[in-house]
């Protein structure tokens, strides 16, 4: 049985007994023959009522609760000017009862519908000076999966100061990190070792902060599933390399970035005439053609460069085809030359 559930039933049963422990002490609350029954029955259903509303409101965050409650008290206090203006002196008092009660719940209704639609900047100039966060905390959360741990990307770009903010690890991220690195498949091992040594290097870097986080869905069962719920609740950024991942966030409002698609936007972009200068790594499927790569990784095809395998050349961009996997250039060979650096000249 999950703990919420304890909870839930071992509350019911106080309200029971509570509820049969004040029909012993003033019947006339219950007023009826059978009073301890009826206490019980009362105490039941009043417990019974109070975890449905919890139920109702298990998504709701503190964020928003705090801004309700501020909305309904601001409400409130316009209402009760209003009441004491004294433009309502003359009318009779049950009118006047009824008029109270329609401000009260108007500019309740009206406070709590403007504070959840509003953000922190406007408590700010609300209440000057003060606001709900920190000042000296990052308001940027990273939220970092395994996929992206392992990557090992992430690690070089907040090396870099491209990324900046407060890192979060949740502990069930961490759990299976350690999974990984203690499976007994060589290739699974490696990957989670290496994953623990890239978050290892991103904790000793001094410019970030990193936490682990210990909040857990025990009524998720899949780890994608509690990291985007995580990151909805601490409205955080998402980081993956895990495409369905980042669908299924990018469904549920969650900002999700995947460093798969940010490295695509990040490669070289090559206009038919320019020169390029890279090592033929290998033969072509056509005769005469050698292939290369570029430092992101791009293949280039070079036609009259199959006996170059292994040199440096000089070659001008001719065509390029997009592909799913990504695009190939095709370009023709201009110039062997001598050296061990592969770069990129317009």
């Amino acid at each position: 049985m999950k703990p919420l559930w304890v909870i839930r039933i071992l509350f019911l049963g106080l309200c029971t007994v509570g509820g049969y422990a004040l029909s012993q002490v003033r019947p006339e609350f219950v007023g009826h023959p059978y009073s301890g029954t009826y206490g019980m029955l009362i105490g039941f259903g009043f417990g019974g009522l109070l975890i449905a509303v919890d139920e109702m409101v298990k998504g709701f965050s503190l964020r928003g609760f705090s801004a309700i409650t501020f909305g309904l008290l601001l409400g409130w206090t316009v209402a009760f000017l209003i009441d004491h203006s004294g433009l309502f002196e003359n009318a009779e008092d049950p009118q006047r009862w009824l008029i109270r009660l329609g401000l009260f719940l108007a500019f309740g209704y009206i406070g709590m519908v403007l504070a959840m639609r509003s953000n922190k900047e406007d408590f700010s100039l609300i209440i000057p000076y003060v606001r709900f966060s920190p000042q000296n905390k990052p308001d940027n959360l990273l939220l970092l999966d395994t996929s992206v741990i392992i990557d090992g990307r992430i690690a070089d770009l907040i090396d870099t100061r491209l990324l900046e903010g407060l890192v979060v690890v949740p502990r069930f991220i961490l759990r299976e990190l350690q999974q990984v690195a203690d499976s007994s498949d060589a290739i699974r091992r490696a990957r989670g070792r290496r994953g623990l040594e890239m978050l290892n290097r991103i904790q000793r870097n001094t410019n970030i902060e990193v936490r682990i986080h210990d909040g857990d869905f025990p009524d998720e069962k899949d780890v994608d599933a509690k990291l985007v719920r995580l990151a909805r609740n601490l409205n955080a950024k998402l980081f993956t390399n895990d495409y369905n991942l980042a669908k299924v966030a990018a469904l549920q409002k969650v900002l999700c970035i995947n460093l798969h698609e940010v490295s695509k936007s990040l490669k070289t972009i090559l206009l038919p005439g320019e020169l390029i200068h890279l090592r033929i790594a290998r033969e072509g499927k056509d005769k005469g053609q050698g292939v290369g790569y570029l430092p992101d990784g791009t293949m280039v095809v070079i036609s009259n460069a199959q006996q170059h395998v292994n040199h440096q050349v000089e070659a001008e961009v001719q065509t390029l085809l997009q592909t799913g996997a990504g695009i190939i250039v095709f370009a023709d060979l201009r110039n062997v030359i001598k050296g061990d650096t592969a770069f990129i000249t317009k």
